[in-house]
């Protein structure tokens, strides 16, 4: 009786009911929904995929590539050491965990030194440090703001890094920079700093070139360094300021007197002309009677050797028939003849008081 009972439960297990309870809590009534089973074999192709996925993962995970882009370098470590070439603009597998790229930049990279100092932009490439603060020849302390543009030299970025590290530009050119605005600002004196800014920036630029191109392996490139503004002591600058007031003074006051002697000289060449002028038109006119004179004289003598007896006489005929005819018209008026009976005869008319005598 027994074994039929287990029999009888052991035929119910295997039906599903094993003892669960049904919709109205009994047991071996009708079954409740059944979750569906899902089958992840795949046969023999399943062992593969898993492999693949786990490749994909690892491959993301561990970045076993890099991506070099132009204007930069890569440095490749491995287990620590630096490789001696750099690596180039590309796509570059490294073995994960012993290997590793450090990107570096080449592009052109600026530093200002200004007084007025701005936030520092590291992706752009461009630094604000503080304005170089030195002592000129008597001790007096001035400003010079800056800008330096200089590179990374590519070819031997390798070996900078290395020697370097990776703050290579606060190693190499900020130092060089300061030492020779230092060395450059204190052999003259601040007020003549002003007057030979563009000397100064050639002399700082040479010097710091030289610097740069000196270190071994040539760690940077300089492109250029400008000169932007010398500040001076607020004192040295009034100074400056009234140096320039009077030397201005004192130009004008030239600028005036050369003005005068100008106005002189031109006075004195209208004059000078005037005069001239006088003389010349004096000159023409003692040569015009002169000239006259001469041909008076001429003439003179012309006449003088041209009179001949009858001339004169037929001379005095004429004369004396105009005499004649005076008389017609004024039988009151008188004629005195001259001894010879040469001209002039002179007459004398008594009627006429006011022409009382005429010569001819």
């Amino acid at each position: 009786m027994a074994s039929d009972m287990n029999d009888y439960f052991n035929k119910k297990k295997s039906e599903g009911g094993g003892g669960s309870k049904n919709s109205s809590g009994g047991f071996g009534g009708p079954k409740g929904p059944q979750v569906p089973k899902i089958d992840f074999s795949m046969g023999g192709k399943s062992g593969f995929i898993y492999f693949i996925v786990a490749v994909v993962v690892l491959l993301v995970l561990a970045k076993p590539f890099t991506i070099i882009e132009e204007g930069q370098r890569g440095i490749l470590s491995t287990n620590g050491k630096y490789q001696d070439q750099a690596i180039l603009p590309g796509l570059h597998f490294i073995i994960p965990i012993i290997q590793k790229v450090y990107v570096v930049d080449t592009k052109v990279r600026i530093i200002n030194y200004a007084e007025r100092l701005e936030a520092n932009n590291q992706s752009s490439g461009i630094l604000t440090k503080p304005a170089i603060t030195v002592l000129d020849k008597r001790s007096l302390p001035v400003g010079i703001e800056l800008t330096v543009q200089y590179r990374l030299n590519a070819q031997f970025a390798a070996q900078t890094i290395s020697n370097w590290g990776f703050s290579w530009e606060d190693k190499i050119i900020n130092p060089v920079v300061r030492d020779v605005v230092r060395n450059v600002i204190g052999k003259y004196d601040a007020e003549a700093l002003t007057q030979m800014r563009d000397g100064l920036g050639r002399e700082i630029e040479q010097e710091i070139r030289e610097r740069v191109d000196s270190l071994k392996n040539s760690p940077a490139i300089l492109q250029s360094v400008q000169l932007r503004d010398i500040i001076l002591p607020p004192r040295v600058k009034e100074q400056i300021e009234r140096v320039q007031i009077a030397k201005q003074e004192v130009q004008k006051a030239e600028q005036d007197v050369q003005r005068v002697k100008q106005e002189a000289l031109k006075r004195a060449a209208e004059a000078e002309g005037v005069a001239q002028q006088a003389r010349i038109e004096a000159q023409g006119r003692a040569d015009a009677v002169t000239i006259e004179a001469d041909a008076k004289a001429k003439a003179n003598i012309l006449i003088a050797k041209s009179l001949t007896k009858p001339l004169l006489e037929l001379e005095q005929l004429k004369i004396q028939g105009k005499f004649n005819d005076a008389l017609r018209e004024n039988k009151d008026a008188k004629i005195f003849l001259t001894p010879g009976g040469s001209t002039p005869n002179i007459w004398v008319d008594t009627k006429d008081i006011k022409k009382r005598t005429s010569a001819n």
